[in-house]
């Protein structure tokens, strides 16, 4: 079975006056059906790799490989593309639009697949039944605890059944109770076969997943254990 996502080689400099690389040949595999943390301290590169794995910024060097194809020297739009159909993002903030409905801001995840308003609606409902906030599918963001409309964020996120789950910090923005659900959230989607990679700096959370992966200075320093 190919990986969801690997990583081979890849490093990533930003250029200026003074040039920053913010990670060094990193390679990384993330198999279909694994949950993996991704931890280090600040500037280690962490929410670097999430970003070049997710398709938002391109590598220096080195190949990402996104459900077997390779990725690193697609067009913006086929990029786009890829983002669309192939992964889900969750982060920190809700990104939740304030105007709109639970069920609305979630149905906007497919709003550039040329799907109709209903069946965006009804997908968007399902969603939500998957991450249990069905029965707050009416209200606003202003409506909803934190940790609701990181289940809403979650459930936008689930549309279309990507290959591959990136969530970066999706307790960072909540109490140490609604983080605790979260996680249990998300290691219920996991079980379902959900492949998911949690960008984190909180050692409980790295702690309470099948995998983690430690970043420093821009390197894997250590990985405690490849494919399940």
């Amino acid at each position: 079975m190919r990986p969801a996502l690997e990583l081979h080689e890849v490093t990533k400099e930003y250029s200026g006056s003074s040039p920053v690389v913010a990670l060094r040949a990193v390679t990384l595999s993330v198999a279909i059906g694994e949950f993996v943390a991704i931890v280090g301290p600040s500037g280690s590169g962490k929410t670097t790799l999430l970003s070049i794995a997710g398709t938002l910024e391109r590598p220096t060097s080195g190949r990402v490989v996104i459900a077997g194809s390779a990725v690193e020297d697609l067009s913006d739009d086929e990029l786009a593309d890829v983002r669309a159909t192939e992964i889900g993002f969750v982060f920190q903030r809700f990104f939740l639009l304030p105007t709109l409905s639970t069920i609305d801001n979630v149905a906007n995840g497919l709003i550039y697949r040329g799907i109709g308003n209903e069946e965006r609606r009804r997908e968007a409902h399902a969603a939500l039944e998957a991450v249990k906030l069905d029965h707050r599918a009416d209200h606003r963001p202003n409506q909803l605890s934190g940790g609701e409309c990181q289940r809403a964020a979650i459930a936008r996120a689930l549309l279309g059944d990507p290959k591959i789950i990136l969530a970066d910090e999706p307790t960072g923005n909540i109490d140490s109770a609604q983080g605790g659900e979260i996680v249990e959230l998300l290691a219920e989607l996991n079980a379902a076969g959900r492949t998911i990679v949690v960008v984190t700096h909180s050692q409980e959370i790295s702690n309470a997943l099948p995998r983690t992966v430690r970043v420093r200075d821009g390197q894997v320093e250590s990985d405690s254990g490849s494919h399940r």
